[in-house]
């Protein structure tokens, strides 16, 4: 069974969990540690919206238990939230909630809760709690039930439905402060991110009044989504160029993502080598922060916090890793066809990461740091050819393999459906600014 719905146009709004970027690209940490993801200037600039009104038919539990006189409530256990004061949001008195955090089943409900997890429950009108569920792993309900004066558990497989969601907005502060106003949870906007890794630098390209849209698969129970899954279709209009993608699995097995006329969209480099960052020195002549000496910059600087993950940002094998000079601890990579790249600064290595490792372009390689010469945390990241310098952030790299010609029959007619989804989410965007 499948469920649709669509969203137009998509304004910043309201935090999230995890990481909150601010307009000036200034990270700010909640429960860990990333950087600054492709923001733009902050000056605002209306965007028109439109909102639609559609009649659904909710199933019957949501209205109410004619039985006991109890409603179903929901509410998003937060980072920094009690299990007393959710219990309040649900409608559960005081008394109900002392009894309740009394039992051993609180205790156990506690410590299975994760921040953003959903939390439904039955309370009557006069605030008794009778039951309160939530999802602890990927198809796992755990369900806690009201048995005489105390309280009983279960755990439970929950039959999800797979679902299609279609949404679009617009960028006016950031991908994911547009994501978040949409509606389109993180692992969808880090994916719509990567897609185009190869062809939009997320972290400087973005310019007010781009647009996205994404086709995505969700998995729902009892009509509440519950998690999302692999995009199946994106758009990214940036600067006026319009980029797309769709998803295509070969006969063979193989998957990746395509243009639609079957060009494959995976570049033999990655723009950046993180996937969270900010730069804060370009590639070229600049005033050396250390030595107060104008230089050739031989690279692109990415400020982020120490611990940053790195990733390699081509396929290729590690040439050298350890401390070298001004560079403090860095890893070369070298490719084929006399490409190289270097990470430097770093503050660690990742796990299997020595001399003559094979690495795949998106391997974690290495963490971001403050060795060598280096007046804050960041990572100096540097593309030769032939030992030549180049700059990564112009550098035009080669795509990978089209799409095969035996395949190509197959491609359109799997392909075309989402096509259209993108044409229907890009037609209503045009209509809305009209």
């Amino acid at each position: 069974m499948y469920r649709e719905q669509g969203r137009i146009v998509a304004r910043p709004g309201g935090p999230r969990l995890g990481w909150r970027l601010t307009a000036a690209g200034i990270a700010v940490p909640l429960f860990g540690m990333v950087a600054a993801f492709g923001t733009v200037p902050s000056t605002p600039e209306p965007v028109p919206t439109r909102k639609i009104v559609e009649q659904v038919d909710l199933p019957g539990a949501l209205h109410g238990d004619p039985n006991t006189g109890a409603y179903y409530r929901e509410d998003r256990f937060m980072g920094d939230d009690t299990l007393a004061a959710l219990l309040q949001r649900l409608g559960a008195d005081a008394s109900e909630s002392a009894k309740f955090l009394r039992s051993f089943q609180a205790m156990r409900a506690f410590r299975l809760l994760r921040p953003g997890t959903t939390v439904q429950a039955k309370v009557s009108e006069d605030g008794t709690l009778y039951s309160l569920w939530f999802f602890t792993g990927r198809n796992t309900l755990l369900s806690i039930d009201r048995l005489g004066d105390g309280f009983a558990s279960s755990e439970q497989a929950a039959e999800l439905e797979r679902g299609i969601d279609m949404k679009s907005g617009a960028i006016e502060s950031s991908l994911f402060g547009a994501a978040d106003a949409a509606g389109i949870p993180d692992n969808v906007a880090i994916q719509l991110a990567d897609i185009f890794a190869g062809d939009i630098d997320f972290q400087r390209d973005l310019r007010r009044g781009d647009r996205f849209a994404v086709v995505f698969e969700t998995e729902t129970y009892n009509g509440r989504a519950v998690r999302s899954g692999r995009v199946l279709a994106a758009e990214v209009v940036n600067r006026g160029k319009t980029y797309r993608a769709v998803w295509y699995q070969e006969t063979l097995g193989n998957g990746g993502y395509y243009a639609p006329d079957g060009t494959n969209l995976r570049k033999a480099f990655l723009r950046s080598p993180l996937e969270y960052s900010r730069i804060t020195s370009g590639f070229g002549i600049r005033r050396h922060p250390i030595l107060q000496q104008w230089r050739n910059h031989t690279g692109v600087d990415y400020g982020a916090p120490v611990g940053t993950r790195i990733r390699a940002t081509g396929n290729g094998i590690v040439e050298s890793i350890g401390r070298r000079g001004g560079y403090g601890n860095l890893i070369v990579l070298r490719h084929n066809g006399g490409f190289s790249t270097y990470y430097a600064h770093l503050s660690g290595y990742a796990r299997g990461i020595r001399r003559g490792a094979r690495v795949a372009q998106g391997d974690v390689i290495g963490y971001v740091g403050q060795t060598g010469w280096a007046t804050g945390p960041h990572l100096h990241y540097e593309f030769r050819v032939h030992d030549q310098y180049r700059n990564p952030l112009t550098m035009a790299f080669p795509s990978g393999q089209p799409i095969p010609a035996r395949e190509q029959a197959e491609f359109s007619r799997t392909t075309a459906p989402l096509v259209a989804r993108l044409d229907l989410l890009g037609n209503s965007d045009l209509a809305l600014l009209e």
